[in-house]
């Protein structure tokens, strides 16, 4: 073999080699809960474990059973908990708000107000294989006000898994599957917050510094309200690309889809740390759960640092729903 064809194979031999450990998937627990690498990085948290409130704060605001941080594959945290405004806030996460059970109003999302709440249960299972890693676990919605006590009202099997995307971006699939026992079942009322996936940004991103794209071409000041099947949210980092950012996408068989969203409108809180934004499949309708049957949601995101345009966008929605 020639010199010029070693050293060719040689630099092939690289390359490959930085792609894979570039690629590289891992599931490890931790004394939070369970971490999802990418790269040698640690990307993704599911805690396991109340997080503590700060000095000052009601007790009730603390909760398990979310996703944070998430991080962009240069390490970029994107999310945030307990913010300030609203304590209640938790990274990646989706409680429902108004539910009637009973004739009685269970919100499961304003944590002050005690009357109901979301939290880890246990782990169904975990594993790496085909390099995905993959996290099942079981999530409780307590009804904190039941006449006779505190009761289970909504079980939650929530599977997240992670595996690489093309251009060094990650993609994390998030499917909840919702089923109760309570008899004459569960109305979750019409509401502007609830269910589906909610994201609370990074402090660092604001109305001057972050941007909002849906499907259907809404930026921040026109979106909320609006149904999308995708919203890519992006803003100011450290990255080498000086940007990252995050691509929600609903699949096709999720109630209402293409699904209403929440997003926050512009200026609030002053314009600083104030990105949020929710697929929320009972903004315009209610939904009834009957006893005993299982509905599911199903939601991807792609994390990426640099840009991803609207053609992307349209891309991975097609091979999601495919």
């Amino acid at each position: 073999m020639s010199f010029k064809r070693i050293l060719t194979f040689a630099v092939f031999l690289a390359i490959f080699s930085m792609g894979s450990f570039a690629q590289e998937i891992e599931l490890k627990e931790s004394e939070k809960g369970v971490d999802f690498y990418f790269g040698g990085k640690k990307v993704l948290t599911y805690q396991t474990v109340k997080e503590p409130v700060p000095d000052g704060v009601k007790e009730a605001f603390s909760k398990s059973g979310f996703i944070h941080p998430i991080s962009s594959p240069s390490g970029q945290v994107l999310s945030r908990i307990q913010p300030k405004d609203h304590y209640h806030h938790y990274g990646i996460w989706g409680p429902w708000t108004q539910a009637t059970i009973s004739g009685r109003e269970v919100d499961f999302w304003n944590l002050g107000d005690e009357k109901g709440r979301v939290d880890f249960s246990h782990i169904l299972s975990k594993k790496v294989a085909g390099g995905a890693a993959e996290l099942n676990v079981r999530q409780n919605h307590l009804d904190l006000k039941a006449p006779e006590s505190e009761r289970l009202a909504i079980e939650e099997d929530l599977r997240i898994k992670l595996k690489p995307a093309d251009k060094g971006r990650y993609m994390v699939d998030y499917t909840t599957t919702i089923s109760t026992k309570i008899p004459g079942g569960i109305l979750l009322d019409d509401y502007r917050y609830g269910g589906g996936i909610g994201f609370r940004a990074t402090e660092v991103w604001g109305d001057d510094n972050s941007t909002i794209l849906t499907s259907e071409g809404h930026e921040r000041k026109t979106a909320d309200g609006k149904e999308a099947k995708w919203i890519i949210v992006k803003g100011k980092t450290d990255s080498p690309e000086g940007q990252s950012g995050i691509l929600f996408l609903s699949h096709n068989t999720n109630k209402a889809h293409p699904e209403p969203l929440r997003v926050w409108p512009v200026g609030q809180y002053n314009g600083k740390g104030n990105v949020f934004i929710e697929f929320c499949p009972i903004r315009h309708e209610s939904w009834e759960l009957q006893p005993e049957k299982r509905y599911s949601l199903k939601y991807r995101m792609i994390v990426f640092d640099g840009d991803l345009t609207a053609e992307e966008a349209e891309a991975y929605w097609r091979a999601f729903v495919k």
